[in-house]
């Protein structure tokens, strides 16, 4: 098991850099989109959308495909545009849209939205409340489409999920189709909610949700979400008051779109490549990219082909981030490489020697072989190379270990504390999914993990010790009795003893029969164990051995006294106990309650990782849960 846990942590440690390599990217909401891919008979057309605020050089607009350079032709979508783009409103016209003036915001901020869409942008309208209509086909007719949104009117029930549906089949299956979703409540239907976004990803249809005074309502917001993630959109929370603004928003997204047209490259023949269309602007080039489906051209009955497009929603990666990805991967894969070529076998030291030993049946363990082990050899030399320049790091290291009970050498350590940490930080991206905070937080857990697991077993060594030590002591006062002298005593502990106090005491004759003195190897355990009673014992047996006595006598009562004192300290344990569990469940509820929130309701915390007010309210409760931990636990801490 040793074995794997080391070829873990080496591997681990040098593929880190490849799982580091998703957080190079970051958030770009203001850069431009490509929003709509199709291939026809005269070539690719790609719908781009760029920020309002940005003036393009279209006659400098470039392109590629995959590795392919286009000859590309940028023009304003307008009434001669050659792609259809088709927006569907999907309205609630249930009840509650009555309440504090929701239905006329909603109709004042439809009729913005039809005065400020283009003109070659078809406009259907779906309305769902107990029933789901659709009052207006797609059409450019504006006068009809006002005419519609003046005729609305409310009913009971709340049939989200089928008026979503209704406006996907609404906008057919050609051209850009988008629709904007209007709810302010939760469905009351029977159609699962799996059906809609199965079909909403199936067309490739664009969704955009507004969510209307529906702060404090988790589970419909999470809802709207599904929607907006299964069609490349988001969610818009508004009100009343700024619900005309939202819609107009939403208008100018259409109207700040520019056609790209490329006849496709000789040969090209691949179903699925990247589109890459880069925007000279007064401030520098942008760079719009997307995955797409790119179809073979149609025939005549088929009409243009559609190809569904897979927008970056966001995320944009500089074009350096490949080459610098590779290279770090290139180094990982060396560093591996290094990692598993055979070293020469290390000599064992003195010590060792004795804890091998010690461990043993009466045998010395030699130094492991080149054959035993092959892959870690190598590491494990460069791990003590490296401890070997800090000579401190390594003792404290080889103290701790030795404590706990270990059998890891402390350049073996290092390689699994290496690896844990870089296990943590792979562990920390998957869950946040690239996000670098989440990720960060985890590989800090990751580096301490190790060392609190090493303070684990050693506590409990250190109990155990504590607690098997008045027995010891009772056996070696009796040996002492029957004649026997110390040395033999301790081997009666050795043989008859529990543990851990068996080993330790063998350890001590395997020390004495090397040329140490038997009281500074006892002073050894002490020292391991950071233990005053078994300090006094030392004490004791040294005095005895100075000035002489019955140290068999001595003994007993000692090991009397300690017996009183462990009884004395479980009570005190079961008085603090109900202050330790209270202490417990208050420190861990708050991080057990965010585990949960990202497991159950994700959008409603990630506000704290995306955030820089969440991320300083984050660290800022880190830092009160810490110093009321601390306080709490000098309160229940008593002293025997």
């Amino acid at each position: 098991m040793r074995r794997y846990l080391l070829a873990l942590g080496s591997l681990l440690a040098a593929l880190v850099v490849v799982a580091l390599a998703p957080s190079t990217a970051w958030s770009a909401d203001e850069e431009p989109t490509i929003a709509h891919v199709e291939a026809t008979d005269d070539g690719l057309r790609v719908l781009v959308s760029i920020p309002a605020d940005v003036d393009v050089d279209l006659a400098g607009v470039t392109g590629t495909l995959d590795s392919d350079t286009l000859d590309t032709a940028a023009t304003p979508t307008g009434s001669d545009a050659t792609v259809e783009r088709t927006t569907v409103l999907a309205i609630d016209t249930s009840e509650s849209m009555s309440r504090n003036g929701r239905f006329e915001a909603a109709r004042d901020a439809a009729t913005i939205f039809l005065q400020s869409v283009p003109d070659d942008v078809a406009v259907g309208i779906v309305t769902f409340d107990g029933t789901v209509t659709t009052p207006l086909e797609p059409t450019t007719d504006r006068a009809a489409a006002q005419a519609v949104v003046d005729g609305l009117a409310l009913d009971k029930g709340t049939l989200l999920y089928d008026g979503v549906r209704a406006a996907v089949d609404l906008a057919g299956e050609e051209g850009q189709r988008s629709i904007l979703v209007l709810s302010d409540g939760a469905d009351t239907g029977e159609t699962p909610l799996d059906d809609v976004t199965a079909a909403i990803e199936a067309t490739a249809t664009l969704v955009d949700v507004v969510s209307l005074d529906q702060q404090g309502k988790p589970k419909a917001v999470a809802a709207l979400t599904e929607l907006a993630t299964a069609g490349q959109g988001s969610v818009i929370a508004s009100d009343g008051g700024a619900l005309a603004d939202t819609f107009a928003a939403e208008a100018e997204v259409l109207a700040h779109q520019i056609l790209v047209t490329a006849p496709l490259p000789d040969g090209f023949e691949a179903e699925e490549a990247t589109v890459s269309i880069t925007l000279p602007t007064p401030g520098g080039s942008l760079v719009a990219s997307a995955f797409a489906k790119i179809l073979d051209a149609p025939d005549e009955e088929s009409g243009p082909t559609v190809a569904p497009v897979n927008p970056d929603n966001g995320w944009q990666v500089p074009s350096w981030a490949l080459y610098l990805g590779i290279a770090v991967f290139g180094v990982g894969l060396v560093s591996v490489a290094v990692l598993l070529v055979p070293g020469k076998p290390q000599p064992m030291t003195i010590a060792e020697r004795v804890s091998a030993y010690s461990r043993s049946t009466g045998r010395v363990v030699e130094a492991e072989s080149p054959a035993s082990e092959p892959v870690l050899t190598h590491a494990k030399a460069a791990a003590a190379g490296v401890l070997e320049r800090n000579k401190d790091l390594e003792n404290k290291m080889a103290t701790r270990l030795a404590a706990a009970g270990s059998s890891f050498k402390p350049s073996e350590w290092v390689l699994v504390q290496v690896g844990v940490t870089a296990g943590a930080g792979m562990l920390g991206l998957l869950i946040g999914r690239g996000n670098l905070i989440v990720g960060i937080l985890f590989v800090l857990a990751g580096y301490f993990v190790p060392g609190l697991y090493l303070s684990f077993k050693a506590s409990r060594r250190r109990k155990a010790f504590s607690a098997a030590l008045p027995e010891s002591l009772q056996l070696m006062a009796g040996s002492l009795s029957a004649g026997l002298s110390l040395a033999q005593s301790v081997d009666t502990i050795t043989r008859e003893g529990p543990e851990p106090v068996a080993s330790e005491f063998k350890r001590v004759l395997v020390e004495s029969r090397i040329g140490v003195e038997l009281e500074d190897a006892f002073d050894g355990v002490a020292d391991r164990f950071d233990s005053d009673d078994f300090k006094w014992v030392v004490m004791a047996i040294r005095i005895q051995r100075q000035v002489g006595g019955n140290l068999a006598e001595l003994l007993t009562t000692v090991a009397a006294t300690m017996r009183e004192r462990a009884y004395l300290r479980r009570q005190v344990n079961a008085l603090a106990a109900e202050g330790k569990l209270s202490a417990i469940i208050l420190i861990a509820l708050p991080p057990g309650f965010l585990v949960f929130q990202l497991l159950t309701n994700r959008e409603f915390v990630m506000p704290l990782f995306n955030e820089p007010l969440g991320i300083a309210m984050l660290f800022g409760a880190t830092l009160w849960l810490a110093i009321g931990g601390f306080w709490m636990s000098r309160m229940i801490k008593v002293e025997v």
